[in-house]
């Protein structure tokens, strides 16, 4: 049984994560947050400790690491015992970090494909840039590594699994539907890290289509559904990690991602995207400063996790599938509802963070006991969705389907 968790980031999701890794510590053991701001890991640390969230009584404490830095992350790793390593940090850290337990013995999480700050929408399937190539070493090493571990990627991809081995003999589509249906209040925010949220919408938008990629731009592509709670929702088609791992890892034609947009939003993003402030390229100031506009716009815009006291609403994602069975059509919805101000009351964030905080932490419980110490690199579609989805539903994220025979909870 593994022990003991490293948890690299101090963000929204990192606090989600700290919170629920300390309410399952008599599984996880001793609780170690790390982050290049030792400031804001004990920030967390206090927050835990305010809402008396350690299950038991054991270890919880903050680091200041680089985790670019290989052979300080490893001190850290071999430091504090961890066996389990939940990466919620950057995106562009992930290889770094993934090197560092790889090289230490312990498992590897993380909720997004790596990401390079010079490149942006790579040529898919992005997974194979980056992560994939370490597959070999991962085996050889008998490494559990699971990668995109959040909610979508993550949960959206179990989900999927769960479609094709339960509901149907053949799928034909798959489209990830992803709608907050809250308000922050603020004029303009964005509800993760904005360079990576601006990262994803500025480039090509890779989608699975007739067992090939196709290329699309930003807010080209829109649909409408009329979902449950949130109601009828208008979604744009756009670049994501997990259409990068199901379009290889499951025999599905079409394989698709879909986020909601107001109109507000759509607006702000194309004027700062038409006056090159969303670009990742260094510029220089009249006064002869380097500055990336990105990096800019990222220092102006309000901390995601400031959001978290004032949002109302709710979020729904999932997929809809569709496909044959017994020689007939059918259509499934696998979904969640999660609402911003019951998150916040329990763990203080908001409900995108909750969403995306609460898997990795069920996918580490799930590593300690066995379930899933796969002792190699995957997909969470190519693993048990089963014990995931009940654990989930344990922890605050339940699943739901809605299908021919109505909508109900869904639990194995």
């Amino acid at each position: 049984m593994k022990k003991n968790v490293l948890i690299i980031g101090a963000g929204g999701v990192a606090q989600v994560v700290a919170h629920k890794c300390a309410q399952h510590n008599d599984v996880l053991g001793n609780i170690h947050i790390a982050s290049r701001t030792l400031d804001k890991c004990q920030a967390l640390v206090d927050s835990v400790r305010e809402k008396n969230s350690l299950k038991t009584a054991g270890e919880l404490q903050a680091h200041a690491l680089d985790a670019l830095d290989i052979a300080a992350t490893k001190a850290l790793i071999t430091k504090t015992q961890s066996q389990i390593v939940i990466n919620v940090g950057s995106a562009f850290i992930n290889m770094s970090v993934l090197q560092a337990c790889i090289e230490t013995g312990a498992a590897y999480l993380d909720t997004a494909i790596h990401e390079d700050p010079e490149k942006i929408c790579e040529t898919p399937p992005w997974y194979a840039n980056y992560e994939w190539k370490r597959r070999e070493l991962c085996a050889e090493n008998k490494i559990t590594a699971i990668l995109g571990i959040g909610f979508d990627p993550g949960v959206v991809n179990a989900y999927a699994s769960i479609a094709v081995n339960e509901y149907f003999d053949s799928v034909d589509e798959i489209d990830i539907i992803d709608i907050n249906a809250g308000s922050h209040g603020k004029y303009f925010a964005t509800n993760f890290d904005p360079e990576i949220n601006f990262r994803e919408f500025t480039g090509q938008v890779w989608s699975w289509q007739n067992s090939q990629w196709i290329s699309n731009k930003m807010f080209e592509v829109k649909r409408t559904d009329d979902l449950p709670v949130v109601g009828m929702q208008t979604s744009y088609m756009t670049g994501h990690d997990e259409v990068h791992s199901l379009s290889q890892n499951l025999n599905v034609p079409n394989v698709r991602f879909w986020m909601g947009f107001g109109e507000h939003y759509i607006n702000v993003f194309t004027v700062l995207n038409n006056l090159g402030l969303l670009s990742e390229q260094p510029v220089t100031t009249a006064e002869g400063l380097e500055v990336v506009p990105l990096k800019v716009v990222k220092a102006v815009l309000p901390d995601p996790s400031s959001l978290a006291p004032e949002y109302t609403g709710k979020t729904c994602i999932g997929d809809v599938v569709k496909g044959k069975k017994d020689g007939k059509d059918k259509e499934v919805f696998i979904y969640n509802v999660a609402d911003h101000a019951e998150a916040y009351a329990e763990v203080g964030s908001q409900g995108i963070s909750y969403t995306a905080g609460v898997p990795p932490v069920a996918a580490a419980i799930l590593i300690a006991n066995g379930a899933w110490d796969v002792e190699k690199m995957v997909n969470v579609e190519e693993l048990d969705a089963k014990p995931f989805i009940n654990l989930l539903n344990e922890m605050g994220l339940p699943t739901r389907i809605k299908d021919e025979q109505g909508d109900r909870a869904l639990s194995f």
